[in-house]
């Protein structure tokens, strides 16, 4: 028999790597994708739990209005990624592929023409957020008098600050490429606790949101310093020219692009149900939602680690081994399972007790049937994150992206009629309904990408083929 082992057990015999030839097999081997799987969990997690304890303190100390503030800002930085138009993930998923090709000598060119592209985008991305701020602070969020001229000042610090912020995201991505999670996580964890601990230091000297948003702004900068550092250690080659390959913007911009509907029309799809709760029912309905929503989703947690390693490691061997491909998915589907199932049910079962000791008997009232539902729903989600990489990291970003714009009117609608007939209960399963449906379509693509049998070309991808093409 076979013989196989397991991504998630370090344990895992290493000699089950296939013999084949190839360049760069150790960024498949399993010891390593478990050990960046749990450098990601441990990254992801320590920003929650430091966060858990600055929050109050921040409120505290800034008040709730500036605090208010302060959170629209985070926000800003965050859908800030929107202006790298996907090209942090198109490059490691490039870059992998000439790992996995042998190609490492077109790698430093393609590496610095994705940083320069995503440093134009930035500045872009900056000058739209400079000229927008005052719209925004003056007309849009109803910040108080009082706050809008350190709000404005504190708005045009976080505009600058978007190219360092995406030029850090393509640093990170070509790290990922390389499969250098302990690296990524060992800068993300003092990032993360810095975004929530950094402006307790400014506290005691002043309670003005610029000196906050300040020392937020030097971190960043700071961490973009130390992923170049990094970058530069990972990949020599770097340091011998910066270089524009033109070639390179073609792939990119295609991959980034559908890459960039995913990351609009995503997000929207997950946080629609708020605003149409808030239109047809009332604010409090949508405390009952956004409550136990904000919870369960926290699971995402634990597939979102595993797919960030595999997501470069299903480049790598679609080039290299398509077998390999296929072998890594079934092991990594198989465990997300294992761990994902046993968590539902048993917070399911305790979704009502739960929150009726955290937040009351009326709350859990309330919300205890919806909590349910959207435990079915993070399931199905998160095992929708493997086929979901699996098929980006193959090249195909163009299906989640085309799933995704024809899943909005459907669920729309649906969503429009179940909150009309069953309240808060009805959003939630609205909501869990439309995960598994995309869940079941990302599954099937999956499968029918992994049948297509591999190019007679040994340095073309498996992506290469159309979906539709006769399985193998």
């Amino acid at each position: 028999m076979e013989k196989t082992e397991s991504i998630l057990n370090p344990c895992a015999a290493e000699a089950a790597i296939p013999a084949s030839p190839g360049a760069n097999l150790h960024l498949m081997r399993g010891r390593l994708l478990a050990r960046n799987v749990i450098w990601n969990l441990i990254g992801n997690g320590a920003p929650i739990v430091v966060a858990v304890f600055c929050i109050p303190i921040l409120i505290r100390g800034l008040g709730t209005d500036r605090f208010g503030v302060l959170a629209l800002g985070w926000a800003l930085i965050g859908y800030a990624s929107l202006f790298d138009l996907g090209l942090g993930r198109a490059m490691t998923q490039l870059v992998a592929k000439k790992l996995g090709a042998g190609e490492e000598r077109e790698i430093p060119s393609l590496a610095w023409t994705s940083l320069l592209l995503m440093l134009l985008l930035g500045l872009v991305g900056a000058a739209v957020a400079v000229l927008a701020s005052p719209w925004l602070v003056h007309r849009v969020l109803h910040i108080p008098g009082a706050l809008q001229v350190e709000a404005l000042g504190s708005f045009y610090l976080l505009g600058l600050s978007i190219p360092v912020v995406i030029n850090t995201s393509g640093l990170r991505g070509l790290l990922e490429a390389y499969q250098r999670f302990a690296l990524i996580n060992a800068l993300r964890i003092p990032m993360g606790v810095f975004t929530f601990a950094g402006p307790l230091l400014v506290l005691p000297f002043s309670r003005s949101l610029f000196p906050v948003v300040a020392v937020l702004f030097a971190g960043r900068l700071i961490a973009w310093a130390a992923h170049l550092l990094l970058c530069l250690r990972v990949v020599p080659a770097l340091r011998s020219r910066i270089t524009w390959r033109r070639s390179a913007v073609g792939p990119l911009l295609r991959f980034g692009g559908w890459m960039t509907v995913s990351n609009v029309v995503g997000p929207l799809m997950l946080y629609m149900e708020r605003f149409v709760i808030g239109v047809l029912l009332s604010a409090t309905a949508v405390a009952f939602y956004a409550t136990p929503f904000e919870v369960v989703t926290k699971l995402l947690i634990i597939s979102g680690a595993i797919s960030a390693v595999m997501f470069p490691a299903f480049s790598l061997s679609g080039v290299q081994d398509p077998n390999r491909s296929s072998f890594l998915y079934r092991r990594a589907m198989g465990y997300t399972f294992a761990v994902f199932l046993p968590l539902t049910v048993l917070l399911m079962l305790g979704a009502k007790g739960g929150l009726v000791l955290w937040l009351g008997p009326d709350f859990a009232a309330n919300s205890s049937r919806g909590a349910q539902f959207l435990l079915i729903g993070t399931f199905a989600l998160g095992m929708a994150t493997l086929p979901f990489a699996l098929i980006q990291g193959l090249g195909r970003t163009d299906i989640p992206a085309k799933l995704n714009l024809a899943e909005i009117p459907f669920y729309a609608t649906g969503l429009y009629w179940f909150i009309q007939r069953y309240g808060v209960t009805g959003a939630a399963g609205a909501w869990a309904l439309r995960a598994v449906v995309d869940a079941l379509l990302l599954l099937f693509f999956a499968q029918r990408l992994l049948r297509v049998p591999a190019c007679a070309d040994p340095q073309k991808s498996l992506c290469a083929l159309p979906i539709d093409s006769n399985p193998g």
